[in-house]
């Protein structure tokens, strides 16, 4: 760790204790270590971000001598958008994981994590027929819901004051990989590993307006099927999301606001709410698409190459 670089700002250097781990905190900086092994939040952060990207794959940091808790993991996230900032990338929003209950023991992870989505990561469907697979490393495809924030929402909101801070909801995909082998890790790796997001690729949006009680109600009960070259593969719904998309945003909204670290919510942010059917691998040469049942929202499709 380069003690210098903190104390240059001039602001006061704590040593806190956290289990085995020493934590350095300045503010909004944290940065921590073991001194059995060296092994650094920073170090953590940077590895990731020079996996992301390039299709290579690591060990999960939880198999590693120094381990790695979740608190540790969204210290790193916070480094890691950091570094993503200094090298020009855009914060555009979140991506909310493991919202459906249905693929917990699958991955064994047994509750939401979230990550960052950038201007790098996201796509507009309507201009983006295809996308290429090459820069990921194990991709799948999830069918999600999307919000766009008009204002920033408050942790005492319930669902329908939330509803009051969306601005449009749209249907989209996120592709999502493992830099890990196999998908085998543990949830402090998938929040150090940017919440396993590789892209996002946003449908037509619908302005919420006046019409907030109805989407509501719309987005509480609906279903999907996922197609692979015009056959369906998975089928979902919408309380496969911690029982509808505005739950999960509720419960982000909570996460961030316990998050010492990491910023809340803010209007203009978007917020993709999770995967309505299992996470399904994809490969070069497919056309993946979706039908929608109950909510006024049209499927999409994407080729992939």
């Amino acid at each position: 760790m380069d003690r210098d670089r903190f104390l240059a700002d001039g602001v006061a250097l704590a040593l806190l204790r956290s289990g085995t781990m020493l934590v350095l905190s300045i503010g909004q900086t944290i940065a921590s270590f073991s001194p059995g092994t060296g092994m650094t939040i920073d170090a953590i952060a940077n590895e990731v971000l020079t996996t992301l990207g390039i299709g290579r794959q690591i060990a999960p940091f939880t198999t590693r001598p120094a381990g790695l808790t979740l608190d540790e993991s969204y210290r790193a996230l916070a480094l890691l958008d950091r570094e993503r900032a200094a090298r020009g990338e855009t914060r555009r929003g979140r991506k909310i994981g493991f919202t459906n209950r249905t693929i917990w023991a699958q991955y064994n992870v047994y509750a939401p994590i979230w990550g960052y989505v950038y201007d790098s990561t996201v796509h507009e469907l309507s201009s983006t027929a295809s996308l290429r697979l090459d820069e990921f490393a194990e991709p799948r495809i999830e069918p999600e819901i999307l919000f766009g924030l008009a204002r920033a929402p408050c942790p005492d909101m319930d669902e329908g004051a939330l509803m009051g801070c969306i601005d449009w909801v749209a249907h989209g995909f996120e592709i999502v990989q493992s830099i890990f082998p196999g998908w085998q890790f543990s949830a402090p790796d998938t929040v150090a590993a940017n919440g396993l997001h590789g892209a996002l690729l946003i449908g037509p949006r619908h302005a919420i307006g006046s019409h907030a009680a109805q989407w509501q109600r719309g987005l509480l009960d609906f279903a999907i099927d996922l197609q692979r070259n015009d056959a369906v593969i998975d089928r979902g719904h919408s309380t496969n999301v911690l029982d509808g998309p505005v739950s999960a945003l509720c419960h982000l909204v909570g996460l961030l606001a316990r998050d010492p670290v990491n910023p809340p919510l803010a209007a203009g942010e978007i917020v993709t709410t999770g995967t309505l059917t299992r996470a399904m691998p994809v490969v070069a040469g497919e056309t993946w698409s979706t039908t929608l049942d109950g909510i006024a929202l049209d499927g999409i499709k994407l080729r992939f190459e």
